[in-house]
This record gives structure tokens, sequence and C-alpha cells, in this order.
């Protein structure tokens, strides 16, 4: 079923720690700098676990994070993310392949979408004149979760089936 216990170990962690995320983002608006740095260090770890090469698998997931990192920081230059969901977007770019990293940006930003509607409407209703604080890190945490889902753990593991 699943062949191997590490990989698929660090997997769990990485939900486990996703779950986590969006929990204090949702509770608190924030995201913890050590929950990040975890995710963050827990990739190399990853990485030999999935037999990657040196050149080019490790240089890619690497280029892709910096990439993360800085055309996010343009968003929360511009006040539009926050520092926490930079942070774990560049941590995930360094465990997500760069072909399931772009699925993982389409499906964050439809849930963020969603997310945006929901506060927003609460917010109405609640007639708060402040400024509305929409916790993405939940939109990043269930991106995150669902490309783990759809892409690394097999089919049969998730059904309960023999393959």
């Amino acid at each position: 079923m699943l062949d191997d216990p590490i990989k698929y170990g660090l997997l769990a962690a990485l939900a486990i720690a996703l779950l986590t995320a969006a929990f204090t983002d949702l509770k608190s608006r924030r995201i913890a700098n050590w929950l990040n740095g975890a995710i963050a260090l827990a990739a190399p770890v990853f990485w030999w676990a999935s037999d990657m090469a040196l050149w080019p698998d490790i240089a890619i997931q690497l280029g892709l994070a910096v990439a993360t990192f800085f055309g996010l920081s343009i968003l929360f230059a511009l006040k539009m993310m926050g520092g926490g969901d930079i942070k774990l977007l560049t941590a995930l770019a360094l465990w997500i392949a760069p072909e399931h990293f772009l699925k993982l940006l389409v499906m964050m930003a439809l849930l963020g979408g969603v997310l945006t509607l929901v506060f927003g409407g609460w917010h109405i209703m609640r007639r708060q004149r402040d400024r509305i604080a929409i916790p993405y890190g939940v939109a990043i945490a269930a991106a995150g979760l669902w490309v783990i889902a759809s892409f690394y753990i097999p089919a049969s593991a998730i059904t309960g089936t023999a393959g």
C-alpha cells in the first residue's frame, strides 16, 4: 500500500503542520515562524526520502521557493498578503513539485476567493467598519492538503482498496 513509510510519515507531518497553520491563522490571524521554519527545515529530509537528485530536482525546488518568496513579497509590500502566508507558501514550494505547485496556487486562489466572500459577508452582516482580515492561511493549507491527497498519496491508500 504505502511502500515508503519515511516519505509518507513526512507527508503526514506536513499535513499536520498545515492543519496547525490553518487553525492558528483562523484563530489569531498569525502563522508562527517556528511552524514555517519546521516545514522548510523538514523539506531536505523529504527530498532524501523521495530520492531526489541534487541537480536538477533539488535545484528546481530551491529555485521555486526563491521565486515564490520574491514574487509574493510584492503582494506583501502592497499589503495584499501577510508575511506568515508568504513564508508558508515559500516553505511549501520546497516540498511540492513545480507542476503540482501551480495547481496548488490555482486551488489556493479559488479557495481564497470563497473564503473572502464568506468573511466579507460575515463582516457586512455584523456591520463592522474596520478593515477585514482574511485568514488566507486556511486557503493555503486546504490547497496544500488537496495537493498531498491528489498527487502524493496513492489512490489505493485513500480508498482502502488493494492496488
